[in-house]
């Protein structure tokens, strides 16, 4: 009965501490995002305008150093810092591949314009 307290008792706490490494192994990525991509956090959608619909995204991202939260093809990515500094929105290719962009003429964000005519601005805060 001794012989198998002994080698229970080691082995019983090493299967504790393996578990409890696990568990914080999955705690300390739990949220994390990988790096170079963005989550969408919230999106508020308000559309008692007529013909118009006003959106307001929030996102999340993880990006390398060198490059800060923007928008590619209408989902948030990591972009190069210097587009947002220089204001050149269109250089991050905000737009869908059939859109064409366009600067604000104040520079406060871009206008994405559809092969229909349909324009879809976005503005920068």
């Amino acid at each position: 009965m001794q012989l198998l307290r002994r080698v229970w008792a080691p082995s019983a706490a090493a299967g504790c501490v393996l578990l409890l490494l696990l568990l914080h192994g999955h705690v300390l990525r739990e949220g994390q995002l990988p790096t170079g991509s963005c989550e969408i956090v919230t999106l508020d959608r308000d559309s008692s305008q007529p013909k118009r619909t006003i959106a307001r995204q929030t996102a999340r991202c993880a990006c390398r150093k060198g490059q800060i939260a923007g928008t590619t093809r209408a989902q948030p990515a990591c972009v190069d810092v210097h587009i947002v500094w220089t204001r050149r929105w269109c250089e991050m290719t905000p737009c869908l591949d059939q859109e064409g962009c366009d600067l604000l003429v104040n520079q406060s964000g871009w206008t994405c314009t559809q092969p229909g005519g349909r324009v879809k601005t976005t503005t920068v805060s």
